[in-house]
Parts: C-alpha cells; sequence; structure tokens
C-alpha cells in the first residue's frame, strides 16, 4: 500500500470519529494498554506533559511545544484532530511523521491490531508513543482526545498536567453537567505529579480541588496565578501588556480566547523548570510570537487573506464559538459576512444564539458524515435572527463570500473544525494566500 491507500485502510478498518462521532468512541483502555505492551511502553522513553480540556488544549500544547522546541528539547507533539492531513497529528520539533513511517507502521504491525479492532484514536496513540520513541525524542507534549479518564492517552505518567477549562461538549459521553465533565477530565490528575487549572467556575472549582486531593496531587489555579491582557493591533500578534516576568509579551495566536491560554501556559512554566526543565524568557518568547512557524498550527483565528479579511477558527462549542462571537463585534469592516456549518451532535440552538445578527449567512456543511445539512442549519438560524443562504459544501460558500465582498469587508469562516478542514484543503484553489 501507498500512504493514500494506508490512510484510507485506516478510515474504513478503525472508526474515525472525526467522521462519524459517537460510533466510534470506545470507553476503557483495554486496547490501550494492549497496544502499549506490544509495542514496548514506549511512552516510557521520554518524559511527557498532558494537555486536557474542552477548549484551548490544542493552542496551549502548540504553544508549550514550540517553547521547548526553542528551548533546544527535542518535542514530540500529539493533537488532533487533523485538519488537511493526518501526519499533522504527530510531529516531532514541528515536522509532520513521514508518510513513510505510517505505510511501515501499518504494514508490519497490522497482523497484531486487527484482531484487537481498534478505534482509529487507539491505534493513532499508540502509533506517535512508538514514533517519540523511534526518534528519541527528550519530551512529548500530548493532548487529551476526548475526556480524560478513560481516554487512551492517560496511560502515561506526566511531570505535568494541564486542564484547560470546562464547558459542555461531548455531553454524551461525558455527562451533562460541567460537574460531570470536570470529573471525566480530572481523571488525568495523578498521585504527585502537579496540575495546572486554566479557568474554573463554581461547579467545577470543587472537582478538581477534591481530586488533587484525593490523589495527592499538588493543584495550581491559573486563574489566581497569572494576569494577563490583550492589547490587539501592536504587531502581527498582540502585547500580553500585563505579565509581569515578559513585559511586551507577542503572542502570535490573536483569537480573544488566548489571553486564557496564554495564562495558563504562563502558569505552567515555573513547575516546569520546578520538575529540571530549562526554559529561559528567550525560549518563552521564541516559543509564544512563532507558534505557527515552530509546530504547524492552523486554524486559531488564522487570517489568510486581507482585503477583504478572511478569518477561520476551530471554535465549534458554546464555549468557544462564545470568544468567536465577541471578537467578530469588535471587527471595523463595512460589512460582515459569516460561512457556517456546524456538526449535527452539537448544541446548535445554543451556539446560533450567540451569533451577531448584523451579517450576512452563508449556510454549508462539511464533507464528513457528521455535518449538519446546510438547510436544517438555516431553518435553525432564522428564530435567532440570523439571515443568509444555502451551499452545498464550504469552497462553494466562501467563493460565494468572496464575490458579495468589497476589500473593506470581513469574512469569518467558521463553525466546526471541519469546516474550516474543508476551507485549508482548497486554500490556494479559493486564492488565499
Amino acid at each position: 500500500m501507498d500512504y493514500t491507500d494506508t490512510i484510507k485502510y485506516l478510515y474504513d478498518s478503525t472508526p474515525l470519529f472525526q467522521q462519524v462521532g459517537g460510533a466510534a468512541y470506545k470507553g476503557g483502555l483495554e486496547n490501550t494498554r494492549a497496544l502499549d505492551a506490544h509495542f514496548g511502553h514506549p511512552h516510557r522513553a521520554y518524559r511527557t506533559l498532558h494537555v486536557a480540556g474542552t477548549n484551548g488544549k490544542g493552542s496551549c500544547a502548540h504553544t508549550l511545544a514550540a517553547i521547548l522546541q526553542s528551548a533546544g528539547y527535542r518535542t514530540g507533539l500529539y493533537t488532533s484532530p487533523h485538519l488537511v492531513d493526518f501526519r499533522e497529528r504527530i510531529r516531532v520539533d514541528g515536522e509532520p511523521v513521514s508518510k513513510e513511517y505510517v505505510v511501515a507502521f501499518v504494514e508490519r504491525e497490522r497482523a497484531f491490531f486487527e484482531p484487537l479492532h481498534p478505534s482509529f484514536f487507539e491505534l493513532t496513540t499508540a502509533m506517535a508513543f512508538r514514533y517519540f520513541a523511534d526518534r528519541k525524542v527528550d519530551v512529548a507534549v500530548i493532548e487529551v482526545g476526548l475526556g480524560g479518564r478513560l481516554d487512551c492517552t492517560n496511560i502515561i505518567r506526566p511531570d505535568l498536567c494541564i486542564i484547560t477549562n470546562i464547558s459542555l461538549d461531548h455531553t454524551q459521553f461525558l455527562g451533562h453537567t460541567l460537574a460531570a465533565i470536570a470529573a471525566e477530565k480530572a481523571g488525568i490528575i495523578k498521585p504527585g505529579v502537579p496540575v495546572v487549572v486554566g479557568e474554573t467556575t463554581p461547579e467545577t472549582r470543587p472537582v478538581f480541588v477534591e481530586k488533587a486531593r484525593n490523589v495527592g496531587a499538588p493543584v495550581y489555579f491559573a486563574e489566581e496565578e497569572q494576569k494577563v491582557a490583550q492589547e490587539h493591533g501592536k504587531t502581527a500578534g498582540y502585547a500580553a501588556a500585563s505579565v509581569k516576568e515578559y513585559p511586551g509579551l507577542v503572542v502570535e495566536l490573536q483569537g480573544l480566547c488566548q489571553a486564557k491560554n496564554t495564562r495558563t501556559i504562563l502558569a505552567a512554566l515555573p513547575l516546569l523548570a520546578a520538575a529540571g526543565y530549562r526554559v529561559d524568557g528567550k525560549a518563552v518568547r521564541e516559543g509564544f510570537a512563532h507558534v505557527c512557524e515552530l509546530t504547524g498550527l492552523m486554524g486559531r483565528w488564522q487570517r489568510l487573506r486581507q482585503h477583504p479579511a478572511v478569518v477561520c477558527d476551530t471554535g465549534h462549542n458554546v464555549g468557544g464559538i462564545a470568544y468567536i462571537a465577541r471578537q467578530l463585534r469588535q471587527q471595523q469592516c463595512r460589512r460582515l459576512h459569516i460561512v457556517f456549518g456546524m456538526a449535527a451532535d452539537k448544541d446548535i440552538p445554543a451556539v446560533l444564539a450567540l451569533l451577531p445578527r448584523e451579517a450576512d449567512y452563508y449556510f454549508t456543511r462539511a464533507s464528513v458524515k457528521r455535518a449538519l445539512p446546510e438547510g436544517e442549519l438555516l431553518a435553525l438560524a432564522a428564530p435567532f435572527g440570523l439571515q443568509g443562504s444555502c451551499y452545498p459544501d464550504v469552497p462553494a460558500a466562501v467563493q460565494a463570500a468572496l464575490q458579495k465582498s468589497l476589500p473593506e469587508d470581513f469574512i469569518f469562516v467558521g463553525g466546526s473544525s471541519f469546516v474550516v478542514a474543508d476551507l485549508l484543503a482548497r486554500r490556494d484553489a479559493l486564492n488565499l494566500h
């Protein structure tokens, strides 16, 4: 098999949550432990950091990896989902795993894993852990896939755990209250391993305090440790003006949510130092200012064009869209155009209620089975005063928005990671550079 055939085999033979949602979810760690034993417990060969949370965990994981790379560590990074290419999930010093490694891994190991019937994520996690050992990384930043307690990344014993925040998402698996979801995310907290919690609510904070106390883990709350204020417009990123340790810190990621992510990362840095990591101020500044270049991060308030402005963002639940909606209302433009699609298993009315009415909407669907049909989205949006038209796919919707926009307009593309993925996959064809 070549790389294309191998990826198709993985998609067809192992359930992919990205495509089919709940049918791909597997609770329990039996398969994960079997795969881990088969590959010789590779995650024990290097240090790890573990990042969970409803929103912001990808941005935090990438930024931590960028900082560690800048400090001279050979750094693995495991994240999900991918946007354009499967290889985005597994990186060493920003470089995606090679096509040849993916093909060889599947061909060599399929006789073992096929009888297990692992999920796509279980198998991908095993591949990532083995790859990092083969590449002899110093440290790997591991992003939780879903939840925490039963996530197959939760076999590692990291130097540090981070839980960014809790909001309602994947409730069919994690619970229908913030406290229940927090309990699942808190499942990554381990005896003696410090944990940084980025943001809490009255419902979630007691959950983290109790879990940390029960297992004997030091817990730190970033909202008490750090103060960060964004100042947009000074540079390509923003200046985090109120950071005492790094005055004038420039952060490349420009979404409003990034102030809290920055605060979380800054709260984690002293704990990394206490664990023996050598990370100086230059590495911190380099990592924050060049995270996209260093790690390949995409889709976080990513600007693809200037006139008209075209920005995409992977925020896809109430917690993420709340920041996006606020940032959209702040744009100084003649007219706002919003290309929007959602996965059918999200709390769609709650998201639609947040969006600005003063915009032209281009309702569409991503090219995954989980996508809500654009006509249904249009109908659901009408009671919230959101007016627009339907388009059968993301490129058609974006092209229509471009045609109807003047240079001083603003086009936003989002609502789902999959919408952003479809946009980025056709970026060249749409002349977005």
